[in-house]
């Protein structure tokens, strides 16, 4: 395998610490993807486990990056040691050089080192990591006959960008149980809180009775869709309902519902991303299942 031609560039692992870095790679996934991570910083900050590798021109300028960092699973009942890839991108002026060849190979080398049983990530471009022994995963969403709700104390609207709503999530967050034994996200508070912003639809609601944030939206009057639960215990869907005092005749979770109380019809989630898996060999999902769309990254 060549190596990297990096004329010109400077490598720096680990630099999140400099603002200047930060600015960079906020940069370059703006001008890359057309998103916006920068108020993750007035969320808490990104995640402390990540680990960037980058290549930095002269005048500070992010020419390549991938960031890895902690994602702990369950998977099959089993509490997985996981880490993800994000924040992957090359300018094009630094495309064809073996520049992300060269920081994927490290931070593979890194997540090695630190003893991680399994990594994953979402692209639409699954050719390109399947050389390093990454491999697709089938998605499902759940979809049925919404249940009675059940009444309880009316739910509060939560806005990640109020310091007092931000503290309440991000309380919950630490303590958060998965929201199903087949494949959930274990602990991750920065990738929630920055999918507030990234989906404006998404709507964020303090139930009290029960104690639990749910993300959600209404992609038609009598169509709910359930994100994301995020709770010591979770509550039921009827008490969901209840508390958010709505009654629709569909309901759609975007994880396996094994813990609601209910149980609609898996069903395919249509796109082009897809999540890839290394590690776990031989490892299938025991039911049709999802990662929350709260958990994206």
């Amino acid at each position: 395998m060549s190596r990297a031609d990096a004329t010109g560039l400077t490598f720096r692992q680990n630099h999140f610490d400099d603002p200047s870095d930060w600015a960079a790679l906020v940069s370059l996934l703006h001008d890359t993807f057309g998103i916006d991570i920068d108020p993750l910083r007035e969320l808490g900050g990104p995640d402390p486990t990540s680990m960037p590798f980058g290549w930095f021109t002269a005048d500070g300028v992010l020419a390549a990056n991938l960031t890895a960092f902690a994602m702990p699973l369950v998977v099959n009942g089993r509490r997985i040691n996981a880490a993800a890839f994000q924040s992957g991108a090359v300018r094009p002026p630094w495309r064809g050089r073996g520049l992300y060849r060269d920081v994927t190979t490290k931070a593979l080398a890194w997540c090695e080192a630190q003893g991680f049983e399994a990594i994953i990530l979402y692209t639409d471009k699954p050719a390109l990591y399947e050389p390093y022994g990454f491999r697709s995963l089938a998605l499902h969403r759940y979809e049925g006959e919404a249940p009675d709700a059940v009444a309880g104390m009316p739910a509060q609207r939560l806005s990640p960008r109020d310091a007092t709503d931000l503290a309440t999530l991000r309380d919950l967050l630490s303590r958060r149980t998965p929201v199903s034994e087949t494949f959930a996200v274990a602990a991750n508070a920065a990738m929630f809180l920055i999918n507030t912003e990234f989906n404006p639809d998404a709507r964020v609601s303090y139930l009290p009775d029960h104690m639990a944030a749910v993300a959600w939206t209404m992609p038609a009057a009598e169509h709910f869709c359930l994100l994301d639960v995020v709770a010591p215990e979770i509550p039921s869907l009827a008490a969901i309902l209840g508390s958010l005092g709505i009654s629709p005749a569909i309901a759609e979770t975007r994880f396996r519902p094994d813990k609601l109380g209910w149980s609609g019809e898996a069903m395919p989630l249509e796109g082009d991303t897809r999540l890839m898996l290394r590690g776990l060999d031989g490892v299938l999902l025991d039911h049709p299942a999802m990662l929350s769309p709260m958990a994206d990254f």
